[in-house]
């Protein structure tokens, strides 16, 4: 894939690179946002959900950043290491060619996992090339102060709660709390700097150029290996395993979660509220997680998260918000309390920048579905579930019997109060399906009168009161007129043929209605207030399921242009945030995990199809 170009005379004259000319690293724990500048925007250590350390990306002053970069005019141009999450931005000026290589290892031994690794190789391919580095690291958000020493050669950052070492091969030189370095570097020489978290039982270490060679190696061949189990040989090979080796790096390795993306507060609109934290759980994004990874082979992954839900949302006693939370902390804790960072400007000054989630105590009845759904193709394409896990089943899908039919804030999390959401009955009308199907298949025990009666109610309740006659398509919620990309989902659950003529004529109204050159918006705000101000962009998840509508609906020259036509808004690695603006600018946070699983989804769909 291509790169993107950029003039930088020197350092300090950029304040905010666009979201999308970011690349993506990590460990399995946390992330780092490289921009394409060679500057780290934004790491939260030691684990997503952590404050940030660095986070230039929502203030260019206050957030902290890790500069590394050619000292004198370059153009620069990233990619991916072939099959890995290595990342290699490469500086191209008048003296010289030279790269930076950064990786974060995936450590296996105790200690070395409590280390969280970030390791930054600068090579000089040709000639020969001034660099300028500069470590500014922020505590707690840009809260809180922090120490600095520097001991042989080891820069030591010390705060509260936080302790990161970082160890070079160049010499470096203190600045207020700051670290910097000016170095040379000529044809084939090397120089490396590694930034670790310390602490007790973790002291510093020193990350020298053989070292940073080993674990270079080491890295490219966890990635590969993992790569490796992918069943996918279609048309869009490198696409679709991209998106499964970015999901890979949105997991928590040490309980099994999958994250919704890995920032927060990347406006949805530059200027608006729409600004959430996503470094979450959510039941409905992770499940559907499930279904892509299974789909390429890689039953591991949905083993640890079922393992997660097995050990932090199983039933509970309830809640105003049923047995199940809609997210849950990466650890499984059910406390997500939100509150704003007044003292953070936001990405390009779109305030407010936000922490925790206050969307955590929602009833969105359609995780009930998306959860069970993904415990049924376990089930079905891993191994079989346990009678403990098969107990928790039939506890969740009774009391979606006796719940279905509240009104809820459903899927997009609205604030403009409850409604009865096509989508919230579709959902738990799979819940049911799903476990009939385990339970009729296995002949596991079920109240299966009392199921099946419930499911067929809901499906004539949708038949019914879910149809507009005079739009002529199915609709946002019940008894109303209002257009909703979720209803995409209607063929790709199975609920209804792909080729019903209701449905047709849905698809047909959609792309009337919200459909703008193969992207689709979630809805029209104006028409279904959702209780916040401003606009937004189209919804990369809605424009991936419409492919895919039109891949099930038989209409393969549509879905093949559509599906084109949204890999030319990925951005240079073939990454996407959550929704891409009318000018095709990424917009709110990134990478988000549902479009990526949206996207395997859509290519494994279209692919089959075309044979």
């Amino acid at each position: 894939m291509g790169g993107t170009t950029e003039e930088r005379d020197t350092f300090g004259t950029r304040r905010y690179v666009p979201i999308a000319d970011h690349g993506l690293i990590g460990d399995l724990r946390s992330v780092a946002l490289v921009g394409t500048d060679g500057t780290v925007d934004w790491y939260c250590c030691p684990s997503f959900d952590a404050p940030s350390v660095f986070a230039a990306i929502l203030d260019a002053d206050r957030g902290g950043c890790f500069e590394l970069a050619a000292a004198v005019p370059a153009r620069t141009r990233q990619f991916y290491f072939p099959d890995t999450n290595v990342l290699i931005t490469r500086f191209f000026t008048e003296e010289g060619l030279g790269e930076v290589q950064d990786f974060m290892p995936v450590a296996d031994e105790p200690v070395e996992k409590r280390r969280h690794r970030l390791i930054r190789r600068v090579v000089c391919v040709r000639g020969s090339l001034p660099f300028r580095t500069r470590v500014a690291p922020r505590f707690g958000y840009g809260t809180r102060p922090h120490t600095l020493r520097l001991d042989d050669g080891i820069a030591v950052f010390d705060s509260r709660d936080l302790s990161l070492a970082l160890t070079s091969t160049v010499p470096l030189e203190t600045d207020g709390p700051d670290v910097r370095a000016e170095f040379k570097l000529t044809e084939g020489e090397t120089a490396v700097f590694a930034l670790d978290q310390v602490g007790e039982g973790v002291p510093p270490s020193q990350c020298e150029c053989g070292e940073a060679e080993r674990q270079f190696g080491a890295t490219v061949a966890y990635w590969r290996r993992w790569l490796s189990s992918s069943r996918y040989r279609g048309r869009w090979r490198e696409m679709v395993h991209r998106s499964a080796l970015t999901l890979k790096l949105l997991t928590y390795a040490p309980t099994g979660a999958i994250v919704a993306a890995p920032t927060t507060s990347l406006p949805e609109e530059f200027g608006g509220e729409r600004n959430w934290d996503y470094r979450y759980v959510w039941v409905r994004d992770a499940a559907f997680c499930v279904y892509a990874l299974l789909r390429l082979g890689f039953a591991e992954e949905a083993e640890a998260f079922m393992g997660f839900v097995s050990r932090h949302i199983s039933p509970g006693d309830g809640s105003p918000s049923g047995p199940l939370q809609i997210m849950y902390g990466i650890d499984g804790r059910t406390e997500l309390p939100e509150r704003e960072l007044d003292h953070l400007e936001g990405h390009r000054g779109s305030a407010p920048v936000r922490i925790g989630n206050a969307a955590a105590d929602q009833l969105q009845l359609d995780v009930y579905g998306a959860l069970i759904d993904s415990v049924y193709l376990y089930d079905k394409w891993a191994e079989p579930v346990s009678s403990e896990q098969w107990d928790h089943v039939t506890a969740l899908v009774d009391w979606v019997c006796a719940h279905w039919d509240q009104p809820d804030e459903g899927i997009w999390e609205s604030r403009g109060g409850r409604r009865n959401f096509l989508y919230s009955r579709l959902m738990c009308w799979v819940a049911i399906e799903r476990a009939v199907r385990m339970a009729n298949r296995r002949g596991l025990p079920a109240d299966l009168p009392r199921w099946q009666a419930t499911r067929d109610t809901i499906y004539r309740r949708i038949m019914s009161r879910g149809w507009s006659a005079s739009r002529r398509a199915f609709v946002q919620h019940e008894d109303g007129n209002v257009l909703d990309a979720a209803v995409l989902m209607m063929p790709l659950a199975k609920f209804i043929a792909p080729t019903d003529p209701k449905w047709l004529s849905t698809l047909d109204s959609l792309a009337g209605d919200l459909v703008s050159d193969s992207l689709v918006y979630r809805y029209d705000p104006r028409s279904s207030p959702d209780g916040l101000h401003g606009d937004e962009g189209t919804f990369s998840i809605c424009s991936f399921w419409y492919v895919e509508a039109l891949t099930r609906a038989g209409r393969l020259d549509e879905a093949s242009l559509a599906f084109e036509k949204m890999l030319t808004y990925g951005n240079h690695l073939g990454l996407y945030a959550e929704e891409i603006s009318c000018t095709g600018e990424q917009q709110g946070n990134f990478p988000q995990a549902f479009t990526h699983l949206a996207l395997i989804s859509a290519a494994f769909n279209l692919d089959r199809a075309l044979g």
